[in-house]
């Protein structure tokens, strides 16, 4: 079958190595590193065309900047602007210059050495987002940063492919670098221009035609097209294809392109990693452990120090530059990428780039647990370091009392202390974010500018002397730690806390939250009763099912508690009332007729809350009221009784069928 067979059995090893690393909470790019390892020339033997595979895999590595293109956005760097854009250059330099001393301590030539400088100066944006997923703090200041430092990082493999493959020819010296950087600019000014105009107009006639089909086609075609036209002007033929994807991205199709194309970049991306573990020997790691070893503790060391220190240099504290030195130490995909052109130029040596490939899987494995040392570590620097200061915002200036101490100013906390404004109770936010400190202070709320995983924060804020503690942050870790040290500082005090996972309810429920709220579970609630709704189906039936579904997911948290244990024999009590409007038309036979004539609570049990009449509410009318033509006249009892009603106003025929309920019969059983 030729390279059908060999793509059937990458696919299936990747399969397995896939599922192995989802198990183990790692990436699913080391499953398909580690299967290319074992089905490469040097363990299982399988009789694979390696050079094949990676011809295919280029197109991976372009499918991969075509949708890296389609995901850029200046947008996302606006929190986080000035150490994404300048310090994450910075970055990059300081780390090639580290690698560059590293090879030259290790007696390899100036050019290898900066090859090797450039590979370890990148970090793995899939590795670090799947860690953050992880452990809970997608949206916290020290993932806005990280994330944002990866975006420069990303880009900044665009020029390295230009410049560095040049590197390997030192007569030509700078004008042949200046003559590529002029090609690449005039590419790049062309297809900008050009493609404004084109690409959106070919889009548009392709999305008129409805075709899922054709519009894959179609982005494939741009992306891969481009990619050619590059690599025949000169150019990196995965540069045209990143050209490609930031030039569609400024179209109104960038999303609907990106969620198509996703599944053709993994599965070519899936040969890409494949075909890096390939080259790898392993005879070569155990001959060279101690080596390796060195790299990976001096990679790890010295990038952990470059972030750390730049991001205390551009102004960020507290957890921030330890969070981002432990979460971008590693070696990133892209220097595959980068370090498959450095061998098919010749750039640097085969051994070099099994160092390098070795030395980044291993560093990538410590992410996830390196990482979550974080915090600990963290706690345990402050007990040798003066606290960061605190800067207090919109403080009313006495003393508070009986306040409510927001932990958390994003879109939650901000809404809560809305309302709280509105009720006129006092309450504190806490909030490290300077973007988000931006927006508390011009909304007039309040604030502490400190970090609420820390005691002596806690206390500026009032912990002592407040009503309630509202843990509104997203992140788990954070939202742990907050619960764990207000219950440490105020055993007594309630505890309301947020999270993202069900999965996470019980634990911050254990560290001591009295309620625990997730958000996402709520949501669908209330999609939930809309979509009901919608459909027709009585309120009193929508209001049973979802508060029986709420009971549910909260019970295994509360039963032991005797306020809940109460609230859940009020729901079972209400479960067995229901509260039905009934329009009267005129033809009515109650119309004219007052409640004491029709006997309503003597003949169906149920009883007259309230009447809608030219749109003012009634409550509670007495025993004389009449009822008029187009009142709507609201009833409560058990449904059987409100049955009863609905059919002595007309509302049902002799013959309709009596609703019998579960309720109904525990209640008769009863």
């Amino acid at each position: 079958m030729g390279i059908a067979s060999d793509i059937i059995i990458i696919v299936l090893a990747a399969l397995v190595g896939g599922i192995v690393a989802q198990r183990l909470k790692q990436p699913l790019i080391l499953g398909y590193i580690v299967a290319g390892i074992l089905i490469g020339p040097y363990d299982l033997g399988f009789i694979i065309k390696v050079h094949d595979i990676e011809l295919l895999a280029e197109i991976g590595v372009a499918l991969l900047l075509f949708a890296l293109g389609l995901e850029f956005s200046l947008k996302k760097l606006q929190p986080v602007r000035k150490i994404a854009l300048l310090g994450t250059p910075i970055q990059i330099l300081l780390t090639l210059a580290f690698g560059f001393l590293i090879g030259k301590g290790l007696g390899w030539d100036a050019v290898p050495s900066l090859w090797f400088g450039s590979l370890i100066s990148l970090s793995s944006t899939m590795v670090l987002l799947k860690t953050l997923m992880s452990r809970g703090w997608m949206g916290t200041l020290p993932s806005r940063v990280m994330i944002g430092m990866l975006i420069v990082q990303d880009l900044a493999v665009v020029p390295m492919m230009i410049i560095l493959p040049q590197l390997s020819n030192p007569e030509a010296g700078l004008p042949l670098l200046g003559w590529a950087a002029v090609k690449a600019v005039f590419f790049l000014a062309m297809v900008v221009v050009a493609g404004n105009r084109i690409l959106p107009w070919i889009m548009a006639r392709v999305a008129r035609w409805n075709s899922r089909e054709l519009f894959l086609l179609a982005i494939t075609a741009i992306g891969l097209g481009i990619g050619y036209l590059t690599y025949l002007f000169g150019l990196s033929f995965a540069f045209g294809a990143f050209v490609a994807g930031m030039v569609l991205s400024e179209s109104d199709y960038s999303y609907q392109a990106l969620s198509d194309i996703i599944p053709l970049r993994d599965l070519f991306g899936l040969l890409f990693f494949a075909s890096v573990g390939m080259l790898l020997d392993p005879h070569f790691l155990v001959e060279n452990i101690s080596t390796i070893l060195f790299l990976v503790i001096l990679v790890a060391l010295g990038k952990g120090l470059i972030f750390f220190a730049l991001t205390f240099f551009f102004g960020y504290g507290n957890l921030v530059p330890l969070a981002v030195g432990l979460g971008l130490f590693q070696i990133g995909e892209f220097s595959f990428v980068l370090g498959r052109i450095g061998l098919q130029t010749q750039s640097i040596s085969s051994e070099i780039y099994s160092l390098v490939l070795t030395t980044a899987i291993i560093t990538m494995m410590m992410t996830p647990f390196i990482s979550r040392l974080t915090v600990p570590l963290y706690a345990l620097g402050r007990k040798w370091f003066r606290c960061a200061p605190m800067e207090l915002i919109n403080y009313p200036g006495a003393d508070l009392e009986n306040h409510v101490v927001v932990a958390g100013g994003g879109r939650v906390g901000q809404l809560v202390a809305g309302v709280l404004r509105r009720l006129e109770l006092p309450f504190m936010i806490i909030e490290n974010d300077s973007h988000r400190v931006d927006q508390i202070r011009s909304a007039g709320f309040p604030l502490i500018y400190g970090d609420a995983t820390q005691e002596i924060v806690l206390e500026a804020a009032g912990i002592q002397r407040a009503s309630l503690l509202l843990v509104t942050t997203p992140a788990a870790e954070v939202a742990r730690r907050v619960v764990e040290l207000g219950r440490h500082l105020r055993p007594e005090l309630p505890i309301t806390a947020r999270v993202e996972g069900v999965d996470m309810m019980k634990e911050l429920h254990e560290a001591g939250a009295r309620e625990v709220i997730q958000p996402e579970f709520e949501a669908g609630l209330e999609m939930t009763r809309q979509a009901l709704f919608h459909l027709q189906i009585p309120a009193s039936e929508i209001f049973k099912l979802t508060d029986l579904i709420r009971t549910e997911l909260y019970a295994p948290l509360y039963r032991d508690r005797y306020d809940f244990k109460t609230l859940a024999d009020l729901y079972k009590a209400s479960d067995q009332l229901e509260l039905t409007w009934v329009k009267l038309d005129e033809e009515n036979p109650g119309i004219g007729k007052s409640i004491r004539e029709l006997a309503i609570r003597n003949l169906t049990g149920a009883s007259v809350v309230g009447v809608m009449r030219h749109g003012i509410l009634y409550s509670n009318p007495e025993p004389d009221f009449i009822f008029n033509a187009e009142d709507t006249v609201a009833v409560i009892g058990r449904s059987q009784e409100c049955w009863a009603f609905e059919s002595l106003v007309g509302k049902r025929g002799k013959n309709a069928p009596e609703p019998v309920s579960d309720v109904e019969q525990v209640g008769e059983a009863s």
